[in-house]
């Protein structure tokens, strides 16, 4: 697994444990919801400013974010 999909499976995982559909956190964040798509789905080559936008919006910071299994390899 690249980068840009651990990043985007991550996202995709805490967006769900929080309740939100691709749309309402697109909308929190304020982005569109196609890039939201397309980064959960490591498509997209996330910039840091939006990545720190998602990751405000999904309520952690970026320690809790990166602070997973998939991310010590």
């Amino acid at each position: 697994m690249d980068i840009k999909q651990k990043v985007g499976s991550r996202i995709k995982e805490l967006r769900n444990q929080l309740g939100l559909s691709q749309e309402a956190l697109a909308f929190k964040a304020e982005i569109d919801r196609t890039y939201v798509s397309d980064v959960e789905n490591g498509r997209r080559n996330v910039s840091v400013e939006i990545l720190e936008k998602i990751i405000k919006s999904l309520e952690v910071s970026f320690t809790e974010f990166f602070t997973t299994k998939e991310f010590k390899k």
